[in-house]
């Protein structure tokens, strides 16, 4: 169904899922064209960025963020244009970036927006490699990594949008970078594409002995966004003041219990104490949001100049965002997942 200047679709949480999201978590409604008042703006959705974060937010359990509540329109990063502005600060055609959700149209007072300009050459780029997963590598990686020449550093689920960014910066500092990734397709991509110097398929029975080899001098900076036997596989590998940039946990977000097996806890804080490692946890905008032109500042011509390559796996119409998601917590994407929801164009076409 393609997008109308008239309604306004949007997918809303139909229920809170128990394990790994279903089609019937999600509901597609059509409503009223919302109205801007007064020092507002109407949004309209170009591109819809699909994210593993979005998956916490499904639950209502504790987190760094609320959850979306059942009913509500389901969470989501999102490049659009100004439909209509009764805001003093933006123009019609104006390309933002906005957190409106998964729907075709949204009302916003112009706070928390991004302006992108009137012109904008590449839009889904501002979702990917210069949006929230660039700017995690970014900030991750040489804000908590501190990688040096030489170092060796392991990123997970490389060949994501985040992770692929991470090996790339870390090769222009110098480093040895080995990347971890699902299946012998994306562990070439690393290699030929987004030159890490290995990457290996942790699913293959020997993973622990290949990671072990690709590391012969330890690991210096492990990037984790992944968790499981990809950690397991590299703790016993960390060197003396190794330091883990933590932007989630993609192996455990879909957990209803703790894992089964001895408590490995004592292990894990004894590793951190005798090797002095450093581990933490960033949320990006919470921690870093003044930084955002920094990180636009050095990773815009690294992109232009072809020194950090991107690819993106875009998928056609707003009803397809709930299937894509659901793939992408099953590692079926390829670089930056996004929804492709409607036209560049300014008017829209009708």
């Amino acid at each position: 169904m393609p997008q109308l200047s008239e309604t306004n679709r949007r997918i809303v949480l139909n229920s809170r899922p128990h394990g790994a999201p279903v089609p019937d978590n999600f509901r597609l409604e059509t409503t009223a064209l919302p109205e801007p008042a007064d020092g507002q703006l109407l949004l309209r959705t170009v591109y819809l960025s699909l994210d593993p974060y979005m998956r916490g937010r499904m639950s209502d359990a504790p987190s760094y963020a609320p959850p979306v509540e059942v009913g509500e329109v389901m969470v989501g990063g999102a490049v659009c244009r100004v439909e209509q502005s009764l805001h003093p600060d933006f123009d019609p055609g104006d390309w933002v970036l906005a957190n409106s959700g998964w729907q075709d149209y949204a009302v916003s007072n112009g706070q928390e927006l991004i302006p992108l300009g009137k012109q904008l050459e590449h839009p889904s780029r501002s979702l990917g490699v210069l949006g929230m997963p660039g700017f995690t590598a970014y900030m991750g990686l040489l804000d908590i990594g501190h990688p040096k020449p030489g170092e060796t550093v392991v990123v997970a689920a490389a060949t994501g949008a985040v992770g692929s960014v991470v090996g790339q910066i870390a090769k222009l500092k110098g480093c040895h970078v080995v990347g971890v990734a699902g299946g012998s397709k994306k562990c070439k991509v690393g290699v030929d594409t987004f030159g890490f110097d290995a990457c290996l398929d942790h699913r293959a029975t020997d993973f622990d002995q290949q990671l072990a080899g690709a590391c012969p001098n330890g690991i210096d900076v492990y990037f984790e966004s992944v968790g499981g036997k990809v950690f397991d596989a590299v703790l016993p590998l960390l060197n003396v003041k190794a330091r883990i940039p933590v932007c989630g946990l993609i192996a455990h977000y879909n957990d209803t219990e703790l894992p089964a097996g001895p408590d490995r806890l004592p292990l894990l804080m004894q590793t951190f104490l005798v090797r002095r490692i450093k581990a933490q946890g960033f949320i990006i905008f919470d921690d870093y949001g003044s930084r955002y032109g920094e990180f636009l500042a050095d990773m815009t011509p690294w992109v232009d100049e072809g020194q950090v390559k991107y690819i993106e796996d875009l998928v056609d119409g707003l009803e397809q965002a709930p299937e894509a998601f659901i793939g992408l917590l099953e590692g079926k994407n390829f670089g930056k997942l996004a929804v492709r929801v409607g036209e560049d164009s300014f008017p829209v076409s009708k």
